[in-house]
């Protein structure tokens, strides 16, 4: 039987390389791969690249390392997906949220404390006490929010 699980670990990128200069990116998934997948899940669906995500992760990790207090916080409103959030958690990525509700996604999935920064403008004081709560980072864009957190 063909599981998610199995779908994303037999995905991969292929890169093709002509003297040293990438000329194009092949699909990680042809044509009769989702062909396949087709017949056994119903659509609309989406196939992720878990080894790209990972890939991906790591060169941002790579690239920052000279700076050792560096920490990527992905935007979980681009991609509420728990198990992306999770993919990431694994690379040692944070989450950066904006609502209740993707804190509780981000908690859910084993990210905690200052492995979240909430950034959130015309914030519910629920939000707030919240992400306080899970010991999230808050980061204030405004310095009028200072004294509605001191109240939440």
């Amino acid at each position: 039987m063909l599981t998610k699980a199995k779908i994303m670990n037999n995905l991969r990128v292929r890169k093709i390389v002509k003297k040293g200069i990438k000329i194009m990116k092949e699909a990680f998934v042809t044509k009769e791969m989702i062909d396949q997948i087709v017949k056994k899940h119903k659509t609309p669906f989406y196939i992720y690249d878990e080894k790209g995500i990972r890939e991906n992760a790591r060169k941002l990790k790579e690239a920052f390392s000279w700076n050792k207090g560096y920490k990527e916080f992905f935007a979980v409103k681009a991609t509420p997906n728990p198990s992306i959030l999770k993919i990431l958690k694994d690379e040692g990525c944070g989450a950066d949220c904006s609502s209740y509700t993707e804190l509780l996604l981000s908690n859910r999935v084993g990210i905690r404390g200052e492995e979240i920064m909430f950034s959130s403008n015309d914030t519910p004081p629920e939000d707030f006490k919240l992400a306080v709560n899970l010991g999230a980072t808050i980061n204030l864009d405004d310095y009028t929010h200072i004294e509605f957190l001191k109240k939440v």
